[in-house]
């Protein structure tokens, strides 16, 4: 057995070791713990109190994958319910679609009796409103909300440099590999941007027979390459999921152009191995690794530096906000 998640997985790290301790699939313990750090408003890049799009939307997006059966179920855009991860879920089991976004998404929600919640915390609602009172124009703000927001973009901040979604992969007893994201996404974003966390192929994938990947960052820049697939695909050529991580990350040196960032890469295989790697890290990444006996470990990241790539600073620092709940 074998959990890796990154640092945003904290607080569900306990609940999911202690599922797959107690012999829960691999799935079961997943959602168990995105669930807790979905609920949880002190993480500030998840769920509730996440950060808001450029319209003070709460925008959510999550994934699971069934490695053994590939499977997979997502959802993007999900507005009013608390847990995009369990919607997620549901996907996989009830319908003949991998991804829902947008109404649709929450529609299905609705059907299913998913938990709804105001994922829009007062600290949230002030760190956007101080951005509206000191970016806008008069003119803008007279208009608002009828004004142009593609120009507004430049203001998209990584809430938590490299560090934004939670990623969960796991293997369970039985050897299942299943990989879950989740993240409420760049702050200021433009309404309905998708990251990479409910891409599968991009954000995440797993396959029980060689293993599975998930990122967290700049999420445009894993949909470019498709990483995590790439990282699965060539440990089924025969890559150790150290050498398959690293060449996937070789693979971002091609990308010129559009929104260039940082990139944390986590990877375990069908053995029991794993790998992370902070693509234009600066050393300070770090996750959580269960290998099946003791207690999680949080260990450092290895920093690989592929590129230049200007970190827009947290919306604590620029307004003062992001600090409580």
């Amino acid at each position: 057995m074998i959990l890796v998640a990154n640092n945003e997985g904290t607080l569900g790290v306990p609940t999911t070791v202690g599922g797959l301790a107690a012999g829960a699939h691999a799935l079961d313990a997943i959602e168990a713990g995105i669930r807790v750090i979905e609920a949880d408003p002190s993480v500030r890049t998840v769920g509730r109190g996440g950060w808001p799009n450029l319209l003070c939307e709460m925008e959510l997006d999550a994934a699971m994958m069934d490695g053994t059966t590939l499977r997979s179920g997502a959802v993007g855009a999900l507005q009013g319910f608390l847990h995009p991860v369990s919607v997620a879920r549901e996907i996989m089991r009830r319908l003949p679609h991998e991804l829902l976004v947008g109404d649709g998404a929450a529609r299905f929600a609705r059907e299913i009796g998913a938990d709804r919640a105001d994922n829009l915390i007062a600290d949230s609602r002030a760190a956007w409103q101080a951005w509206f009172d000191h970016e806008l124009t008069p003119e803008q703000k007279r208009a608002w909300p009828e004004v142009e927001l593609a120009p507004l973009c430049r203001h998209a901040i990584d809430p938590e440099a490299g560090r934004d979604t939670t990623v969960f992969l796991a293997q369970d007893k039985s050897g299942n590999l299943c990989s879950g994201t989740s993240t409420s996404g760049w702050g200021w974003k433009y309404p309905g941007r998708l990251g990479d966390s409910p891409i599968i192929g991009a954000g995440s994938y797993a396959d029980t027979r060689y293993g599975a990947a998930a990122c967290t960052g700049a999420g445009e820049m894993t949909i470019r390459c498709g990483t995590a697939r790439s990282i699965v695909l060539y440990m089924k050529r025969g890559a150790s999921v150290a050498d398959a991580v690293y060449e996937s990350a070789e693979d971002m040196r091609a990308l010129h152009g559009g929104l260039l960032g940082r990139v944390t890469i986590h990877a375990i295989d069908a053995c029991g191995n794993h790998q992370v790697v902070a693509v234009n890290g600066t050393g300070d990444n770090v996750y959580w690794l269960w290998d099946g006996h003791d207690k999680p470990r949080s260990l450092r990241a290895e920093a690989v530096a592929i590129q230049r790539s200007d970190i827009k600073p947290s919306a604590t620092t620029i307004y003062g906000y992001g600090r409580g709940s």
